[in-house]
C-alpha cells in the first residue's frame, strides 16, 4: 500500500499561490496519496507553534511556505529541521536572488500582491465587466471588452471567459446559435476576437451529460452529432470568413484555452 502524505500549505497570505503550486507538482506524481493541511494568514508565534504541533502529531509530514518574514521563516525551518518533517520553501531561494540582481532589499510585506491599488481596481472591473456580457449579454455594449469570445454551446466560453476577468481582461463571450446571427458591429470592434472549437462527438457527450445532469427531457437537436457537425462546420466558416483565430478546446483546459487566447491578445496588440 502506498503511504499517504499530510501536506501542510502555510502562508502569510490567503495561500492561493501555494495551491497552484500544489496542483503542479501534484501532477508530476500520479498515485500520489495525500492529504492537504491550509495554514493562511500565519503571522504570529502562536500560529507557527501552533502548525508545529499539529506537523509533530502527524504522521507524514510534509511543509510547504511562501513567507516574508523573516524570524516566522526561520523558525519554521529550525522546528521542522529538529524534527525531521520535509520543509520546502517556494520563495526563499528566489527573493534573495532578485534582491541581488535589483540591489535593493524586498520590502518582507506579507500579502503584498492583494494590495488595493490601481491594478487590483482595474481587475475588479474586468471581472464585473465580464459577468455583465456572459453568453450574449448587453451586446451593444460588447465593443468595449478587451476580448470576444465566440464559439457554439458547451465549448467552455463562460468558465474561460471568468478565468480571463480574474486575470485583468474585460472578456465578453457570444454563443453561436442556429438562425441567429452575430451582429456586424461585434466584428468591427477593437476587441481581438477568438472562436472556440471542439470535436463534435466529444462535444455529443458533453451536450448528453448536461442533459442528464439537469434532469431535462432528451433535446433530439441538442445532442444530435449531425446537427451538431453543422453547428462546428458553421462556426468555422465564420471564423474564417472573418479571419477570426479559432482554438480546439477538445483536450483543453480552461486554464490553457485562457492561455492560449492571451497569447493571441499579445500578438493582436502588438502587431
Amino acid at each position: 500500500m502506498n503511504k499517504k502524505y499530510n501536506f501542510f500549505l502555510v502562508s502569510d497570505s490567503t495561500g492561493e499561490t501555494l495551491d497552484r503550486i500544489f496542483l503542479a507538482i501534484k501532477a508530476q506524481f500520479r498515485t500520489l496519496e495525500y492529504n492537504l493541511h491550509h495554514f493562511s494568514f500565519i503571522r504570529t508565534s502562536a500560529q507557527t507553534a501552533q502548525l508545529i504541533e499539529k506537523c509533530r502529531k502527524t504522521e507524514n509530514s510534509i511543509i510547504i511556505y511562501t513567507l516574508v518574514e523573516p524570524a516566522t521563516t526561520n523558525f519554521i525551518k529550525s522546528q521542522s529541521q529538529s524534527l525531521g518533517i520535509p520543509c520546502f520553501g517556494v520563495l526563499d531561494h528566489l527573493i534573495p536572488g532578485f534582491e541581488k540582481l535589483f540591489e535593493q532589499k524586498a520590502s518582507g510585506r506579507p500579502s503584498g500582491q492583494h494590495e488595493l491599488n490601481k491594478e487590483y481596481y482595474k481587475k475588479i472591473e474586468a471581472i464585473q465587466y465580464t459577468l455583465a456580457h456572459d453568453d450574449g449579454q448587453q451586446l451593444e455594449s460588447m465593443v468595449d471588452a478587451d476580448i470576444i469570445i465566440m464559439g457554439v454551446s458547451r465549448t467552455s466560453k463562460t468558465p474561460t471567459s471568468i478565468y480571463l476577468g480574474e486575470k485583468g481582461f474585460k472578456t465578453a463571450n457570444i454563443p453561436l446559435v442556429p438562425h441567429q446571427t452575430v451582429p456586424e458591429y461585434i466584428f468591427e470592434s477593437k476587441a481581438v476576437l477568438v472562436g472556440l472549437v471542439v470535436d463534435p462527438k466529444r462535444l455529443e457527450d458533453i451536450r448528453k451529460t448536461r442533459i442528464n445532469l439537469l434532469n431535462d427531457k432528451p433535446d433530439s437537436n441538442y445532442a444530435n452529432i449531425d446537427l451538431i457537425q453543422d453547428e462546428i462546420n458553421k462556426s468555422k466558416k465564420l471564423f474564417a470568413s472573418h479571419k477570426i483565430p479559432t482554438i480546439d478546446v477538445t483536450r483543453k483546459s480552461v486554464e490553457e484555452t485562457a492561455a492560449a487566447i492571451v497569447k493571441i491578445y499579445e500578438i493582436k496588440k502588438n502587431a
